[in-house]
């Protein structure tokens, strides 16, 4: 019982210290705060407002003459890259980005980059559609904080803005062009600069590639492996085994099918660079109609044919499974759905695979 009481104790002491943390490094819109010191720029008379609640990102806007607007964000500091993104249509690709880091040696970069797609190898570093004002860029970091503040020569910002930090401690290097490294999390939001409003921008296609992963991980990634467990370790069931496993079988080739149809969708909407989870998808497909092909002509059993067939059913729908499970973890990495979607089908992975291994064991008992 003390124990528990302990543990109990420990994990309150850790959320009250975690509390304390964020709310040190926490900004509001109506701290005294005073900029001018850093930035290169009348920060004075800036609108501002929390763009991002839970990343706790502020971003503080004026348009400080006729063609000239002010921008500054900041953010807790993460040793990460920070970026903020202006775009036509609220999507990554085609948009410009103003992305600030600091290294461990108080050297502090500040450069614009064109996202020609989502690849990092062509998201572009001193490229742009953006008019930064010479001299006006700054990134400094103070209270656990990191401002990234710059200048646009226009009329008008465009009001779809990205926001994003980058991957912890992984900062662009000479070494590898100033390449960025995939962002660790994103959002996008529209600001009316008028009134300062700022809605989240959810992306018309987001539905429908969510629902090609949805459909991909229930047909090929789970309901698969589970048919081929049921083929393997419930046999003594006969003929209830064979008719379990074709119809989960003919269930998860339909679920797949679908799911493949909706990704050529997708592609074609966002025009995005999808080439090797593509080909792993239709390598999939391929052997996903083999194996309904290999159904219709089943040799019978004890003929001399049915042990080569065996052998490929068996050894094709192992090698579909794998890729399957490699591609779904790819894609979501491909769409940015962040850890939720990996976590979940690694818990639903886990718990097949832990039935897996108690039926095997008790195969082998069997035998």
């Amino acid at each position: 019982m003390n124990r528990v009481a302990f543990v109990f104790f420990a994990i309150f002491l850790l959320r009250d210290h975690c509390l304390l943390v964020l709310s040190q490094n926490a900004e509001e819109c109506n701290s005294n705060i005073n900029f001018n010191d850093n930035v290169q720029f009348d920060t004075t008379a800036m609108f501002c407002q929390t763009v991002w609640g839970d990343k706790d990102y502020v971003l503080r806007y004026v348009q400080a003459g006729t063609e000239l607007w002010s921008f500054l964000l900041s953010a807790p500091n993460t040793n990460s890259w920070l970026a903020l993104g202006f775009s036509s249509n609220g999507l990554m690709i085609g948009s410009s980005a103003m992305v600030g880091w600091i290294y461990q040696n108080g050297t502090a970069m500040v450069k614009q980059y064109y996202l020609q797609d989502k690849n990092p190898e062509k998201v572009t570093p001193d490229a742009g559609e953006l008019n930064v004002k010479l001299n006006s860029t700054t990134v400094y970091t103070r209270s656990n904080r990191i401002y990234l503040a710059f200048q646009l020569n226009t009329k008008q910002p465009q009001k779809s803005l990205l926001y994003a930090v980058g991957p912890y401690g992984q900062l662009p290097t000479a070494k590898d062009e100033l390449r960025l490294k995939e962002h660790r999390d994103k959002d996008s939001a529209s600001l009316d600069y008028t009134t300062g409003r700022s809605n989240t921008i959810s992306s018309p296609y987001t539905g429908i590639r969510r629902t090609h992963g949805a459909l991909n991980m229930i047909g090929w990634g789970i309901l698969m492996p589970i048919g081929a467990i049921v083929a393997r370790y419930f046999r003594q069931w006969d003929p209830i085994w064979f008719y379990s496993h074709a119809t989960i079988q003919i269930f998860a080739f339909l679920f797949g099918l679908v799911g493949f149809i909706l990704g050529f969708v997708v592609e074609g909407f966002i025009k995005a660079e999808v080439t090797h989870h593509k080909n792993i998808g239709i390598l999939i497909l391929i052997l996903g109609c083999l194996q309904v092909m290999a159904v219709l002509i089943r040799p019978k059993k004890g003929s001399k044919p049915r042990k080569y067939w065996n052998w490929y059913h068996h050894n094709a729908g192992r090698i579909m499974v794998i890729f399957a499970i490699s591609n779904i973890f790819y894609g979501i990495r491909l769409g940015m759905e962040g850890s939720s979607w990996y976590g979940t089908y690694a818990v639903i992975l886990a718990l097949m695979l832990i039935v897996a291994i108690v039926l095997e064991i008790r195969l082998c008992r069997q035998r």
